[in-house]
């Protein structure tokens, strides 16, 4: 018998999908509103609504998630860049092995 397949092919992609479910059920948006936004980045991005799942799929979702937060107010998106550019220096500069934190 073999293992099943991932549901996520990468972890970022599981949290990303985590995180954005969690803030929908914490009424922050409605799934909906979600959905149309999404939907309009992935034709933005030139994808297919039938992609499976990868890279390119997450990627328009992180973006819907950003942009969705922005507009909002809850992660204006000076924060979003500053918090991004404190991980990359974090990943950049932590040894090989260790656990990467701010």
């Amino acid at each position: 018998m073999s293992a099943p397949e991932p549901a996520f092919e990468a972890p970022w992609h599981a949290q990303v999908f985590a995180l954005t479910v969690h803030l929908n059920e914490a009424g922050h948006f409605a799934w909906s509103d979600w959905a149309t936004r999404f939907g309009a980045t992935l034709k933005r991005h030139g994808l297919s609504k039938d992609l499976n799942g990868g890279d390119d799929y997450f990627t328009a979702w992180l973006d819907t998630l950003e942009t969705y937060l922005a507009e909002t107010g809850s992660a204006p998106t000076n924060d979003v860049d500053k918090t991004r550019d404190a991980w990359a220096q974090a990943y950049l500069s932590t040894p090989h092995g260790t656990p990467v934190s701010l």
